[in-house]
C-alpha cells in the first residue's frame, strides 16, 4: 500500500509539472512550397530554453524527365532567438543563423554522363512562428544566404556546364506547417 501511495504521488507531481509547461517544446514541420519543386522538406525544432530553439531541416529531391535524372539532398541546422511577439520558443518573431550543406547530381541515362554539385554555406533568417493551442504550427521566414560550391563534370564533353551561378549570394525563404509535440 505504501508503494502504491508513493507511485500515485509521483504521477500526480509529474502531471502537475507537465501542466505548468504551457508552451510546446518541440515541433515537426513540412514545407509545402517545396512540393512544387518535387522536393520533400521536413524539419524538427526543439526549445533549448525560454526563448531559444534549435532546428534541423532536411530535404530530398529526385525526378526523371526524359533521359535526364536529377537528384539531391541537403541539411540545414539553425539556432533560433525569439526576439518579438510572445518571445518564447516556437512562438513569436525570431532571428536565426543557419548553416547548409547541399549535394545534387544530374545524369544522362542514355550516355551515363553525370555532373555533380556540392555546396556548403550559411546565412540568417528573420521569421515568425505561431503555435496554436490545437498544436498546429505555422512558420514563415526569409533571409540572405551564401553558398560556396564545387562543380564536377564527369562527362567526356561540356554537356553539363553549369559551373557559373552555383556559388554566391541568394535568398532563403519558406513556409512551414506542422504540429507541436
Amino acid at each position: 500500500m505504501k508503494k502504491l501511495l508513493i507511485a500515485t504521488c509521483l504521477l500526480i507531481s509529474a502531471g502537475a509539472m507537465k501542466a505548468q509547461q504551457t508552451s510546446p517544446q518541440q515541433a515537426i514541420k513540412l514545407n509545402p512550397l517545396s512540393l512544387f519543386l518535387l522536393t520533400g522538406n521536413v524539419s524538427y525544432e526543439r526549445a533549448v530554453n525560454q526563448n531559444q530553439s534549435v532546428q534541423l531541416g532536411a530535404y530530398y529531391s529526385g525526378v526523371s524527365i526524359g533521359g535526364l535524372k536529377y537528384s539531391g539532398f541537403g541539411f540545414t541546422p539553425e539556432y533560433r532567438f525569439y526576439i518579438g511577439g510572445k518571445r518564447e520558443a516556437l512562438n513569436g518573431v525570431y532571428a536565426a543563423p543557419f548553416l547548409r550543406y547541399q549535394s545534387f547530381s544530374l545524369k544522362d541515362k542514355a550516355t551515363a554522363d553525370e555532373a555533380k554539385f556540392n555546396s556548403f554555406g550559411g546565412g540568417a533568417t528573420l521569421g515568425w512562428e505561431k503555435t496554436w493551442g490545437s498544436g498546429f504550427v505555422l512558420d514563415l521566414f526569409v533571409g540572405p544566404s551564401y553558398n560556396k560550391g564545387r562543380f564536377k563534370n564527369e562527362a567526356d564533353e561540356d554537356a553539363f556546364d553549369i559551373s557559373s551561378g552555383i556559388s554566391g549570394f541568394g535568398v532563403r525563404t519558406g513556409i512551414a506547417i506542422g504540429f507541436a509535440l
